[in-house]
């Protein structure tokens, strides 16, 4: 006898077909070629950053230190462990550029999240009741992707050399007349993912002050959260200064977010939540405890060691890298596809560039992703089915841009390139790659 299918919410209706990123991911992944194929749209750190003989010492410390790491091999509590704490909040003192003190960060409470910052991520989702996302566009679209299957509505912004625009920001806010009410937070990546595009102190104070007075204006707190995911990575040395969002909040309505992952090693798992002490923050600890009970508790003293012991070393180290990789890609960029671009942001902080070109399409149906994957039918581009040429993986525009954005039609022209993980002599293989599929478009055009 046939039954009818399990029953599933919303949300899991959202989530049977996966994103596009992650199908176009999937189909790369079950025949991507080590060594051979490139792949420019992974989000991962370079291997070298990670620091194992440091991660190594930091273990060691840690298990033969029980009185100061106590129980690291146990469970650990939902607020996170005292030693990571104590030592996050002194790294951040450290810091002379970000405005914070002691007294700054005195009524600040740290959370530790059960899986990384995208565990924190999605705890908001499940805390805050469902409604209108502010953020800025090109989106961080992994996360508006989830956010909109889950239930929420995104109203994405368009920015500028400083950052989200405050100005459209206002007339959009504007424009959704009585649905304003609908607004439940500001999710901003303070160097945006794909963009890569820095939020200047001007406009962290002008995006606070505006979401302060829209506070106001609806009789309620609307929380602005400041994912800094990749602020510990600003190698670009005219970029400095940073201030923590918390230096222009009256109110108590910013919330930081932070992750370890890319300046230690993605595999610990740490991230980080700051901000006032409050209902919201007690409903987020018990959504870390709901969702794994604690981080491993072993993983966030190491974490705590590191902070300790070779942080600035650790960071100097991996700027320093990012900082080489940026200026030799940004070179062949100029000198490879200058005549075919129209502007390139990034290259200042993380590890992404993100390309405009002036004509040619990048989506997945063009002939330029048709060129990179080999899947163009021709097998003086594609290679033969035994064999074919070398693939070049990276993220379109169209997956970058919100659909119902200002940007859908210059997004069909973007990507997104990550010069993170792959070496340079892959990244400048690879950029060749890409001159040689814009010639090919220009060609058959």
């Amino acid at each position: 006898m046939a039954l009818n299918d399990i029953q599933l919410s919303s949300y899991g209706k959202m989530s049977i077909q996966s994103s596009p990123v992650s199908r176009m991911m999937a189909s790369f992944a079950v025949d991507f070629r080590d060594n051979y194929d490139i792949n420019l749209g992974v989000g991962y750190v370079n291997e070298k950053t990670i620091p194992r003989d440091f991660i190594q010492e930091a273990q060691e410390n840690v298990l033969l230190n029980p009185q100061k790491y106590r129980a690291a091999l146990n469970y650990g509590g939902p607020k996170g462990s005292v030693n990571l704490k104590k030592s996050l909040k002194q790294f951040m003192i450290q810091n002379p550029d970000n405005g914070l003190d002691e007294e700054l960060l005195a009524d600040k409470e740290i959370i530790i999240g059960a899986n990384g910052a995208t565990s924190l991520l999605e705890g908001l989702t499940q805390i805050l009741r469902k409604g209108i996302v502010i953020t800025a566009d090109p989106i961080y679209y992994i996360y508006c992707n989830f956010l909109e299957r889950i239930g929420f509505q995104i109203l994405a912004i368009p920015e500028d050399e400083q950052g989200i625009r405050i100005d459209i920001l206002k007339e959009k806010v504007e424009s959704l007349g009585n649905r304003k009410h609908e607004i439940i937070f500001f999710d901003i990546v303070t160097v945006n993912n794909p963009s890569c595009i820095i939020l200047s102190n001007e406009r962290r104070r002008e995006l606070i002050s505006y979401a302060t007075e829209l506070s106001i204006d609806l009789d309620r707190k609307i929380p602005v959260i400041l994912d800094k995911a990749y602020e510990g990575l600003v190698h670009d040395s005219s970029i400095s200064g940073l201030q923590s969002g918390f230096v222009y909040d009256p109110m108590n309505i910013v919330y930081e977010i932070g992750t370890l992952s890319k300046i230690l090693a993605p595999g610990l798992r740490i991230g980080y939540m700051i901000g006032e002490n409050n209902d919201f923050l007690k409903g987020m600890i018990q959504r870390v405890s709901d969702v794994g009970f604690s981080a491993a508790l072993v993983n966030q003293e190491i974490a705590s060691y590191m902070l300790d012991h070779h942080a600035a070393a650790q960071i100097g180290k991996v700027n320093a890298g990012y900082k080489d990789k940026a200026t030799q890609v940004k070179n062949w960029l100029n000198q490879l596809l200058g005549n075919y671009l129209e502007t390139n942001t990034g290259g200042q902080a993380g590890f992404y560039y993100y390309l405009t070109f002036k004509t040619i399409e990048t989506h997945d149906q063009s002939l330029f992703f048709k060129y990179l994957a080999r899947i163009t039918g021709n097998p003086d581009i594609d290679g033969s089915e035994d064999k074919k040429f070398p693939r070049i993986i990276y993220i379109p525009g169209t997956y970058c841009v919100h659909k119902s954005g200002e940007l859908v039609e210059i997004g069909k022209r973007q990507l997104r390139l990550s010069y993170g993980f792959e070496d340079l002599n892959s990244i400048h293989t690879a950029v060749k790659y890409i001159k040689d599929a814009c010639d090919y478009v220009e060609n058959h055009s």
